[in-house]
């Protein structure tokens, strides 16, 4: 819990601002001074909330899902609808790109 006297937390805007964690200590250590942006959590909710979609089937390693759901429990975020926001983000970069 951050109180008064700590410096503020760098705010996280975009999912692939977070960087990949050796272990839970340093991962522990990056949340000590950064933040989920509050526009980030609400697009989540709102991508989640969304009524039209298309269901699709992806096979994942199941060490590779393992570390997924953890990532998504960390976050408070069922792992879908992390996925999907991942995805969404690598879209519009790729989309800028053409």
């Amino acid at each position: 819990m951050q109180n008064s006297a700590d410096p503020p937390r760098q705010p996280i805007a975009r999912w692939s601002e977070l960087p990949e964690f050796t272990d839970e200590a340093d991962e522990v250590l990056f949340w000590e001074t950064h933040e989920l942006d509050s526009r980030l959590m609400a697009s989540s909710v709102r991508e989640a909330n969304s009524r039209e979609s298309t269901t699709i089937t992806l096979r994942f390693d199941p060490r590779m899902l393992s570390r997924i759901k953890r990532i998504a429990r960390s976050r408070f975020l069922n792992y879908q609808s992390m996925l999907k926001q991942w995805l969404a983000e690598r879209l519009e970069d790729e989309m800028r790109k053409l």
